[in-house]
């Protein structure tokens, strides 16, 4: 099959349909337009100086509450766009020149209905009620901070850049966890501040403190800032803002945000030491003849270098506290994707995002401080600067690390980014990276980039990128480069994609997910019809994309056609459907997908049914089910996975996650299992236990993580993990152990940050 034509007609068949799919939009939608006209100037609001600040109990009884001016008008996104929010809300923004309060009064006629949801901070509040606030500091219409909780007083906060949007591949069956930021929305940043929440017979009330040290703005004594709120009353399925964003899109819509005026933002620079204190007690079985004990000091400093821009120094640093990775099953012939949670790598972590994430990262922090076989490598320290310099967004990175004998030399990492917001959604940017071994300045990486994104109107995103790499030597073709373009209303997703890296392209502290030397085309349609005749359905969403790699010969490496005419979301938030996937496999070189099992070189067709099924996610009792079968290379495959989880009230949550697949070849059987099981429980939003159990027949490996967290300020406290690695034939039928070890961790935030 020729390399090019195919995905390019299958392309812009796909896209010319684009100005039609408009014009029905601009002429009516399935529920009609909004009640709230588009063209309504976004709505503003007034931040009150109080002379006494409130105290942050949740419950609103201070003074300084009834001197502000309310906040109301909401407006629904979901269930019934454009439509006021079923329930009363109000809300009132106060400052006294250190920190921004937001007192939200969330009343509710059904009070037993409220969803509390668990008490983890950063978990998934799509299972819950809850109310949001973006703050867009430097009113660019791009980027901006979250701060949101539920009834169960969580603190989830987040950064957006570029108005969240990634614009990375996600990979088939992959939930965000998996994903990690995608680019554009950092979940995993914790900043320093406040929440309290209380319920009683008239609904339930939320009382922040966010101070202005947290956060990151542009100079000038008085400020107008973005903002929009949003709250969600869960049993409904009803999200309602503010500043009214279309359905297509949510909170992370910057330049729909209304204002906010009135802003005595302080001009002092934030400065805080974070050090800690390690111990613990560790064994390697495979080198270690006995434990041995550990007792580790380090920390990081953090200088406000000026209002908006930030210095951090990191030395001996350490992650002890972070869960480890899930496991997983890959019946691939490329590595799999995981997502960076290491605290010091995620703050302002959008800034350093370039080129298609999950794909082709030009710079992704897991190439730093942990070696090829996924083991750690200690950060012997360095420093990040991030923030704003006029009208550009500026990042500098600067790390070391040891070595491990025989697997990795001591290593220097050097990474500068800089960025330009434009108007109307759109940007500019470069990128240079840089790995050297500091014993050996011969032994060296670098990558240049170049990136943009164009936006027109609310619809239209089109993003590109270019970048070269270069290592002693010829490099040959070391180029690479990408376009896309995306399409989204409230009745229409589409896009369209093309990648091509080029044979010799390699970037060392990036990641590709399969080597160089194709072109990918990706292109997909989705329709999402409102059924608002039947109650117990939200929308029919079918969907189809083609997915393909060719080789720069024009060789057809890999293609999926994905088709879903019958997927169903719920009106309670759970979903179903099947689908059929056409998939293509074209083996240049023997792939042995198992210990036994070699497939060789050739070509494979096969078609294969799947079925999804996600019950209401936020009830005491929740489902998630994925079944596949059918063709699979020259042979069959049978399998899914299923994922039961259980909550009683906010304070004790579990879950199991079973995956099973029987692989049937001409060269060989096997089977591919997984099991998970995880624990918790809060006993407050900031004390809980953890623990997650898996077993894997692909790695032959029992894991076993547990973690007690007593948190104080921005993620920072008390911490003991323990963890075991064991060698295992059964989830229960355990051999000899890999690793075990038992850690100590005390890590505390002095100075000014709030």
């Amino acid at each position: 099959m020729n390399g090019g034509a195919a995905p390019i007609a299958l392309a812009l068949f796909i896209v010319l349909p684009f100005p039609r799919s408009l014009a029905s939009q601009t002429g009516g939608s399935d529920a009609g337009p909004p009640p709230t006209p588009r063209s309504v100037p976004p709505p503003t609001a007034l931040a009150h100086i109080a002379v006494t600040p409130p105290v942050i109990d949740g419950r609103l009884t201070d003074p300084a509450w009834a001197e502000a001016t309310p906040v109301t008008g909401f407006v629904q996104r979901e269930l019934h766009e454009g439509a006021p929010v079923t329930e009363r809300t109000e809300v009132r923004i106060l400052t006294d020149g250190q920190a921004l309060y937001v007192g939200a009064w969330l009343y509710d006629r059904d009070p037993a209905g409220i969803v509390a949801g668990e008490r983890v901070r950063d978990g998934d509040i799509s299972k819950s009620d809850y109310f949001g606030i973006l703050l867009d500091t430097y009113h660019d219409r791009q980027n901006g901070f979250v701060f949101t909780t539920t009834p169960a007083g969580i603190e989830y906060d987040a950064q957006v850049v570029n108005e969240g949007e990634g614009g990375g591949v996600q990979q088939p069956g992959q939930n965000r966890a998996m994903a990690g930021s995608m680019g554009g929305f950092n979940l995993n940043w914790d900043g320093s501040w406040t929440v309290a929440t209380s319920v009683d017979s008239l609904g339930w009330y939320a009382e922040f403190r966010i101070p202005f040290t947290t956060l990151r703005y542009g100079s000038g004594e008085v400020q107008t800032w973005g903002l929009n709120l949003v709250r969600s009353i869960r049993r409904k399925n009803e999200e309602a803002f503010w500043s009214f964003i279309p359905r297509q899109f949510n909170l992370m819509k910057i330049s729909r945000a209304g204002k906010l005026e009135g802003i005595r933002a302080p001009s002092r620079r934030v400065w805080t030491v974070t050090p800690y204190a390690l111990a613990g007690v560790a064994r390697n079985y495979t080198v270690d003849p006995e434990a041995r004990g550990r007792a580790d000091v380090g920390g990081e400093v953090k200088y406000g270098v000026t209002p908006s821009l930030t210095l951090d120094l990191t030395y001996n640093t350490d992650f002890a506290q972070v869960e480890v990775d899930e496991q997983r099953t890959n019946l691939t012939r490329f590595p799999l994707f995981f997502p960076e949670k290491r605290p010091f790598f995620l703050e302002n972590a959008g800034i350093f995002s370039a080129g298609t994430p999950q794909a082709v990262d030009l710079f992704f922090t897991r190439r730093i401080g942990i070696d090829t076989l996924g083991q750690p490598v200690p950060i012997l320290g360095g420093g990040r600067l991030t923030g704003r310099v006029g009208d550009f967004t500026v990042g500098g990175l600067q790390l070391f690390t040891d070595g491990r004998a025989g697997i990795q030399p001591a290593m220097s990492y050097s990474v500068v980014r800089l960025e330009r917001e434009l108007a109307a959604r759109s940007r500019i940017g470069v990128i240079a990276v840089q790995r050297m071994a500091t014993a050996n300045t011969g032994d060296w990486n670098r990558v240049y980039g170049l990136d943009g994104r164009i936006g027109i109107r609310d619809a239209w995103t089109m993003d590109w990128w270019g970048a070269a790499s270069a290592t002693p030597g010829p490099d040959g073709n070391a180029a690479a480069y990408s376009a896309r373009v995306g399409y989204e209303t409230g009745a229409w997703s589409n896009g369209a994609r093309i990648i091509q890296v080029g044979s010799d392209f390699n970037p060392g502290v990036g990641f590709l997910n399969r080597r160089g030397g194709y072109r990918f085309y990706e292109a997909a349609v989705m329709w999402k019809k409102r059924v608002p005749s039947i109650p117990l359905l939200k929308q029919w969403i079918p969907h189809v994309n083609y997915r393909g790699y060719y080789g720069l010969d024009g060789y057809w490496q890999e293609g999926r056609i994905h088709l879903d005419l019958g997927e169903v979301e719920l009106a309670n938030g759970g979903r179903f459907g099947p689908e059929v996937n056409v998939e293509h496999q074209g083996l240049q070189r023997p792939f042995a997908i198992a210990s036994n099992v070699t497939l060789p070189v050739g070509s494979y067709d096969y078609t294969s049914l799947g079925w999804d099924l996600a019950t209401n996610p936020s009830a005491p009792l929740s489902l998630v089910l994925r079944a596949d079968v059918g063709g699979f290379y020259n042979g069959t495959r049978r399998g899914g996975s299923a994922t039961l989880a259980a909550r009683h009230a906010s304070s004790f949550t579990t879950s199991l996650l079973l995956e099973y697949n029987d692989v049937r070849l001409d060269q060989g059987n096997f089977v591919r299992s997984l099991i998970a099981t995880r624990v918790a429980y809060f006993f407050t939003p900031r004390v809980l236990f953890q623990t997650l159990v898996q077993y894997s027949n692909q790695a032959r490996v029992w894991t076993a993580n547990a973690r007690f967290g007593w948190l104080s300020t921005a993620g920072t406290g008390l911490f003991v993990v323990f963890n075991e690695g064991r060698q295992a034939d059964g989830f229960f039928q355990w051999n000899q152990p890999q690793a075990r070890s038992l850690i100590v961790k005390y890590t505390r935030q002095f100075g000014r940050s709030g």
